[in-house]
């Protein structure tokens, strides 16, 4: 089948293959010949005849620049690019700070972008003087150093990490007018660098009576948590580096545990103490905390992969459509069982759907970013995305979650902040004048 018609001056242009415009996802995968037709209205200016006027001069071509610094910073133009922080006065408490994903681009998040959650706010840590000990169940207790633990052979992966309530504010019974970056912003993806914990276990000997370990902080609260120990000998890292450099101070710096695909209090920062047990301790973290109550009294608890997920950055609320013409609709898609399989979009709010194209590479239990042909005809909209993961899982609608978990409970604010592991569809509305806002469909 063409994915091109064409018009009456003889050009071609993409044929729609969804509701309200959606376009071939092979418009994007091409050499982009199906595309110069969509483009030419009101995407830029056209300089044609022998009349057109030269490019401008700007003063940066006129002198030299400034001294390159020592350490690279954003542009000042980008000043709009930052957190969102919980804690703006930056008291003596727990602090929380968001990814502005609206105003990024491709899968791998700086690190001064990564999202966080610090609830004894960010520890600074001598890394001279740290340690980390892996004792319990095991023949030969040892103590780490740092500077021995980089030593051993490293490995790096780019996984992304995700807190339990990430989205919670879609439970709301309301649709709350926020950015992505307010609804979506407490996950982020980096290529992370450390030790396998493996090789340290398999050098510390495991009893066969152990089946768990406790992985524990070094911050106020020393945050712990039951992991099993099939995690730790599968894919689970000492990492000391992220994104190349050494881990920012606000994610853990200098060494944090990393358990690709599980929830994001289960990869313990400033990671100081390793121990082999059992069974679980039945910590507050996973039992008041970070499990599920259901509408028949029963509870989920460990359920610890994040399921599959996607939602569209791109255009999203804050970002308004400047008039109708060709948009590239994009966002990211990730899972806690493995890689991205699809993502479909649909602009007629679920009731047709096109599959998008997946930037390469598409790796397990990381940001995929999906990106989608788009002519808006300037009507008003329902976009949305679908997600399914290599596993067979497929986002739910979120209708279909509340009727299995229940709908919100408590006051609204509770109710908003206080659901885990929420995967449903986003939806935004566009409306005729271009405003993206956030709606239930």
């Amino acid at each position: 089948m063409s994915i091109r018609k064409t018009r009456k001056n003889g050009t071609q242009s993409p044929e729609p293959v969804a509701g309200n415009g959606l376009l071939d996802r092979r418009v994007l995968l091409g050499r982009g010949v199906a595309l110069a037709g969509a483009m030419t209205a009101g995407v830029g200016t056209s300089l044609t005849g022998a009349a057109a006027e030269p490019l401008e001069v700007g003063p940066w071509s006129l002198g030299p620049g400034v001294p390159v610094p020592p350490y690279g910073q954003p542009s000042k133009f980008e000043q709009k690019v930052v957190r969102t922080l919980s804690n703006p006065k930056l008291e003596p408490r727990g602090s929380a700070a968001r990814t502005p994903h609206h105003l990024l681009n491709g899968t791998i998040t700086p690190n001064g972008l990564h999202f966080v959650i610090a609830r004894g706010g960010q520890t600074d840590i001598d890394p001279d003087k740290h340690r980390l000990a892996i004792h319990g169940l095991v023949k030969q207790p040892i103590v780490y150093p740092l500077d021995a633990l980089h030593r051993y052979p490293m490995v790096s992966r780019i996984t992304f990490v995700e807190c339990g309530g990430n989205s919670a504010p879609l439970y709301s019974k309301e649709p709350i007018q926020a950015s992505v970056q307010a609804l979506h912003g407490l996950c982020s993806c980096a290529e992370w660098t450390g030790v396998r914990l493996s090789t340290l276990l398999e050098e510390t000997g495991v009893d066969p009576a152990a089946k768990w370990f406790i992985a524990e902080g070094a911050d106020l609260p020393t945050m712990n948590r039951s992991i099993p120990l099939a995690k730790a000998m599968d894919d689970a890292i000492i990492a000391l580096y992220q994104n190349g450099e050494r881990i920012n101070p606000s994610n853990g710096y200098p060494i944090r545990l990393l358990v690709p695909g599980y929830e994001g209090n289960m990869n313990v920062k400033w990671l100081r103490r390793i121990k082999l047990v059992e069974g679980p301790v039945m910590a507050i973290n996973e039992t008041k905390q970070y499990t599920i109550l259901r509408p028949d009294g029963k509870a989920w608890q460990f359920y610890f992969p994040q399921e599959v997920k996607s939602f569209i950055t791109h255009p999203s609320p804050g970002l308004n459509m400047k008039g109708p013409g060709f948009y590239e609709i994009s966002g990211i898609a990730f899972s806690g069982n493995g890689r991205i399989s699809k993502v479909d979009v649909s602009a007629d709010g679920g009731k047709s759907w096109a599959p998008a194209a997946l930037q390469d590479p598409v790796l397990s239990k990381a940001f995929t970013r999906f990106r989608m042909a788009w002519s808006w005809d300037g009507s008003p909209v329902v976009l949305q995305s679908r997600a399914t993961d290599e596993a067979g899982n497929v986002q739910p609608t979120r209708a279909a979650l509340i009727a299995e978990r229940g709908p919100p409970r408590g006051t609204p604010n509770v109710a908003a902040f206080t659901m885990e592991h929420f995967n449903a569809i986003a939806s935004w509305g566009i409306d005729g004048k271009g405003e993206v806002s956030h709606v239930y469909a």
